[in-house]
């Protein structure tokens, strides 16, 4: 079949998946990412069929090895996210994925009464950059409801992969990471924190590559980099994809001659796992700072009480030599007054907490792009910011 990639960073394109390598990936999740348990495990989920997570990791999956599916369509999940919640606790699911964002919606919204989540052995995290201060908001709150955070379970995939390339160790919750912010910008180095002031940056480890797969991480010559230092992630095994449809040239980019394929993320290795840090094409220079603009783009969302996850989207542009960063940020205020105190709130926010200027653009609720699994999509954001679609419009006299 054909999986369209999410297009959160180029134009979607068709991944071709044989039978040979879906059913190698299907094989390694069951048995090796979730140890299912075929005569017990049940799986919940609202994810789309026509993303990787859903088709393959809760229709695939679960066909292949006989399981019960309780499924939610996702705009039922988008207006109601505890429905998905009370279908784990009344059907006794042990198995259920969300990006960061569907946690958060369940967090955010009043727990219904009488919910069981205790049989919840597996909740998955994938598809998107982890969130970890949002799972332990999911965790806190739901904890009386029998859920128990060490069934979170971090994992890490792309299409190109047919879905899933590394999953942590089972019943240990999140691990995370927290690395020196300037070293890490400056040095591509993943080193503690100098002293408990110094500007820090949590990441959370993804586990180990699947079984009969390699994973690597790699300069820009191709040698492969030690513990703790950023590189680019490259993989290979039996789920890879055969290549894109009708774009040769699309996959030698990608696939090399001994059928590594570069992911185009950026991430170190640490004690065996993978700890992804962004995509390469997202990264943003300057002046010799290797910056992440989901790093800006969540201390916004984290320190701005009137901000939501998704509610903003920062990339750069090209001014002459130099690079300049803009922050798209959606506003559900209406008087200028308040308006401007957000925008210069996150101008100054930008400048304390990572020394950088940032123009901030105001945009109207629901305006910046996502893609089809949810993910928001900065390089669709720049291409409607050059081309004038944020720009304020003109009052109209009436006639």
């Amino acid at each position: 079949y054909l999986q369209f990639s999410s297009g959160s960073t180029r134009f979607p394109m068709g991944v071709c998946v044989s039978q040979k390598s879906g059913m190698a990936n299907v094989a390694a999740i069951a048995h090796d990412g979730l140890q299912v348990r075929e005569t017990d495990d049940r799986c919940v989920s609202w994810l789309p069929l026509y993303h990787d997570m859903g088709l393959v990791g809760f229709f695939l999956t679960p066909m292949t090895c006989q399981l019960t599916v309780d499924m939610l369509p996702t705009r039922e999940f988008a207006r109601r996210p505890h429905v998905w919640l009370d279908l784990i606790s009344r059907n006794r699911g042990t198995l259920a994925y969300s990006p960061s964002f569907g946690y958060e919606l369940c967090a955010r919204r009043p727990a219904a009464e009488g919910l069981d989540l205790s049989s919840w052995r597996v909740a998955g995290i994938g598809g998107d950059m982890i969130r970890p201060h949002i799972l332990e908001i999911f965790a806190e709150r739901f904890a009386p409801a029998g859920f128990d955070k060490r069934a979170f379970e971090a994992s890490y995939g792309m299409a190109e992969a047919t879905l899933a390339i590394s999953f942590a160790p089972l019943n240990t919750g999140i691990q995370t990471d927290t690395v020196d912010l300037s070293v890490l910008e400056s040095q591509g180095l993943a080193v503690a924190p100098k002293s408990a002031n110094a500007p820090s940056r949590t990441f959370v480890l993804c586990g180990k590559v699947l079984p009969h797969h390699g994973l690597e991480v790699r300069d820009a010559e191709g040698n492969v980099l030690p513990d703790r230092t950023v590189g680019t992630i490259f993989v290979r095994g039996p789920s890879l994809m055969d290549g894109y449809f009708r774009q040769p040239e699309e996959t030698i980019k990608a696939i090399d001659t001994q059928k590594w394929l570069n992911t185009g993320d950026l991430g170190y290795m640490l004690n065996g796992q993978i700890v992804v840090t962004g995509r390469a094409k997202d990264l943003i220079i300057i002046n010799g700072r290797n910056i992440w603009p989901q790093d800006l783009e969540w201390s916004a969302e984290n320190e701005l009480p009137t901000l939501r996850s998704r509610d903003v989207a920062v990339f750069s542009l090209e001014k002459g030599e130099q690079e300049e960063i803009v922050a798209l940020i959606q506003c559900r205020a209406t008087t200028p007054e308040t308006r401007e105190e957000l925008r210069s709130e996150a101008a100054s926010l930008f400048r304390r907490l990572h020394g950088v200027e940032v123009s901030v653009v105001l945009v109207p609720p629901h305006a910046l792009p996502q893609t089809s699994s949810g993910k928001l999509t900065r390089a669709k954001a720049r291409t409607m910011f050059l081309s004038g679609v944020f720009e304020p419009q003109p009052e109209v006299e009436p006639a």
